[in-house]
């Protein structure tokens, strides 16, 4: 197919919307020690990846370009709208930018960052007086800041998915689920039984309704100084 002008080797944008998310979420997770800088560097490397792919070379659309022009041959993969992937394997007409996809992973990235930041406030509150956080979002869920950052990596998935992405995808998961689970051994260490009980009565990422009433019905654990 031919096509006009390729909206890809605009590297300028690759680096302005690359540092506007990275900065961001930064400024609301602020790491402090090598376990925080491991989980906000991936987070980061999957932001360049993306974004190098959206505007920058777009990798995907080459190693599919075959397939994509014998299975939609109208489709143009240098044009921006071609990396919108979920549209055309949906066969979803119209402009992708104004689709449900593109609303959701919108939903799914600005929910993603107003749970990153309102857990930090909580978080940082409860540092400042050596206390157990679990008022906000610590109230529904023991590691919200995780959660934010994959909501925010799945917002983007469903928006302009990548192979590289998609791969990284599953494994950082797995990765902040593990750190996830360090980091509730040294919490057990310094607040004992009061995280032991909110432990059992919140769960990890997911709010579930049953889990929420059982808190609800035992009232919120006790808070104690960090020794």
């Amino acid at each position: 197919m031919e096509h006009t002008v390729s909206a890809y080797g605009l590297w300028g944008l690759v680096i302005v919307n690359s540092l506007v998310f990275i900065i961001f979420a930064f400024s609301f997770f602020k790491p402090n020690n090598p376990r925080d800088w491991r989980t906000f560097g991936t987070f980061a490397a999957f932001i360049v990846a993306l974004f190098v792919e959206m505007y920058g070379v777009p990798l995907t659309l080459y190693l599919l370009a075959g397939w994509l022009q014998s299975r939609y041959p109208q489709l143009d993969p240098l044009s921006h709208d071609a990396g919108h992937l979920w549209n055309s394997l949906l066969g979803l007409e119209g402009d992708p930018h104004f689709g449900v996809l593109h609303i959701l992973s919108n939903l799914l990235i600005f929910g993603g960052f107003w749970l990153l930041a309102s857990a930090w406030r909580v978080l940082y509150r409860a540092q400042q007086a050596g206390e157990l956080a679990t008022g906000g979002p610590y109230g529904h869920i023991r590691h919200p800041q995780y959660a934010a950052f994959i909501l925010i990596m799945l917002g983007f998935l469903l928006q302009w998915p990548t192979l590289l992405t998609l791969l990284m995808f599953p494994v950082l998961v797995l990765m902040y689920v593990h750190l996830a689970k360090h980091e509730e051994q040294e919490m057990l260490v310094h607040f004992g039984e009061a995280y032991r009980i909110y432990h059992d009565v919140t769960p990890a990422f997911l709010p579930w309704p049953t889990t929420r009433s059982n808190a609800a019905a035992g009232g919120p654990p006790p808070s104690r100084k960090q020794p």
